[in-house]
């Protein structure tokens, strides 16, 4: 089985290179000014859309440069990724353009509409095998199966030829601007779209502040680089798919560590709630890790004030079944939404009391869930609120306690309140 980290570096002509041999396949997605957002922030923010690429992220430049630099041998004996995502898909594609076969492993868990996805992409080029419970299932059976066949496994970040198929994004955005970038916010996950990205800018626009995004409950890169070693997180958040991993790469961590200004971590419910406006005001549908970078400009908005910004937006592959959990995720964390255990006195009119009595003009019950306990004087509800206006809420657990409606607050408790909920 071909090694995944290979000794060569990625280089500037390494990723001209990749640009050649990716046109007619990938799309040179956009560098497009916002309105929006450059008002937001007294900025000139400018995205880079790699939402609209041909199967919706960036990650099929890396693919095909990779699969198209293998010798005829290895290319005979077919290829093999393990991802539960858009690698998987860029992959396929890949695949299919060249006319390879391929085999590609997915955990059980994978959304149909993802699986759906790779086997379109890939046509009948690309075998879909399912295994495991998790993306580490899947991927030592990817390298077992690699074992045992001679083929060629294509690592989604830790790569040379990955990292400069990549790396055209960069390039593309350094040919399209009209002038000096002052901040680049790119997303990190394994960290080869950011290596790209560094590789680029370190020999065309060094004065360029390149700033990497991690989600918050997957900050692999930012640990690794602050440990001075590549760290394997024990336990991630998989919100952010696209992004959450448990350990970066080799190349990749020893790159960005050099090479970035800064990692900023954002929480998962900001990411949220930047989907939400993106939807509702530009028409950009995004998946969690494509707003990483547009959620970090809060965090950033005094520096980059008069200054030029470009935020990559790396991928559009979001399933419409996630709706309802980005919404419930962004009203948390914004403050909008509260779950409580409530034990309402067992007195008739109880009920009525505290919608009349407590509840704020325009909160609502959006949740709750009752049972009635004859042997006991209070029963438990697990009631959820949604404020009209966030600073209601402490006029509202005043008006409890004075009401004598005993409670538990469950938004500081995320496990239980994942559990209840």
């Amino acid at each position: 089985m071909e090694s995944a980290v290979k000794s060569n570096k990625p280089t500037l002509v390494g990723v001209m290179k990749a640009s050649k041999g990716l046109e007619g396949v990938a799309v040179h997605t956009p560098l497009m000014p916002n309105l929006n957002y450059s008002e937001r922030y007294d900025a000139e923010v400018e995205f880079k859309r790699e939402d609209l690429q041909v199967v919706r992220s960036y990650k099929l430049r890396g693919a095909y440069n990779k699969i198209a630099s293998l010798s005829k041998a290895q290319q005979d004996n077919g290829i093999v990724c393990a991802s539960a995502g858009n690698h998987a898909q860029g992959v396929a594609y890949s695949c299919q353009k060249l006319g390879i076969r391929g085999t590609i492993f997915m955990p059980n868990v994978t959304p149909k509409q993802k699986i759906r996805q790779v086997k379109m992409f890939g046509k009948d080029k690309v075998e879909v095998v399912l295994t495991g419970d998790t993306f580490d299932d899947a991927y030592k059976q990817a390298q077992r199966y690699c074992e045992e066949n001679q083929s060629t496994f294509v690592h989604p970040f830790d790569d040379q030829k990955i990292i400069e198929g990549q790396g055209t994004v960069g390039l593309e955005i350094a040919n399209d601007t009209g002038a000096p970038i002052d901040y680049l916010f790119v997303p990190i996950g394994g960290g080869g779209l950011a290596s790209g990205i560094i590789t680029v800018f370190k020999e065309l626009s060094p004065a360029t502040k390149i700033i990497g995004v991690e989600p918050a409950g997957a900050p692999a890169m930012r640990d690794s680089i602050a440990a001075g070693e590549n760290v394997t997180l024990d336990e991630i958040d998989t919100f952010v798919d696209g992004a959450a991993v448990r350990a970066v790469g080799t190349q990749t961590l020893e790159i960005c560590q050099d090479g970035l200004e800064e990692i900023i971590l954002v929480p998962e419910g900001k990411i949220c709630t930047t989907i939400l406006q993106l939807y509702n005001e530009e028409a950009i549908v995004v998946e969690p890790a494509g707003a990483l970078t547009l959620t970090a400009l809060d965090f950033y908005k005094e520096q980059i004030k008069g200054k030029h910004v470009v935020c990559v937006i790396s991928g559009s592959n979001n399933d419409i079944t996630r709706t309802e959990e980005i919404k419930e995720r962004s009203l948390l964390y914004e403050g909008f939404k509260h779950y409580f255990i409530l034990r309402f006195p067992q007195r008739a009119g109880a009920l009525k009391e505290f919608v009349s009595e407590i509840l704020s003009p325009g909160d609502d019950i959006v949740h709750f869930e009752y049972s009635k306990k004859h042997s006991r004087e209070k029963g438990p509800a697990l009631i959820g609120i949604e404020l009209q206006n966030k600073d209601n809420l402490q006029g509202l657990l005043d008006r409890m306690t004075a009401k004598n409606f005993v409670y538990e607050y469950l938004n500081d408790k995320p496990d239980l309140l994942q559990y209840l909920v």
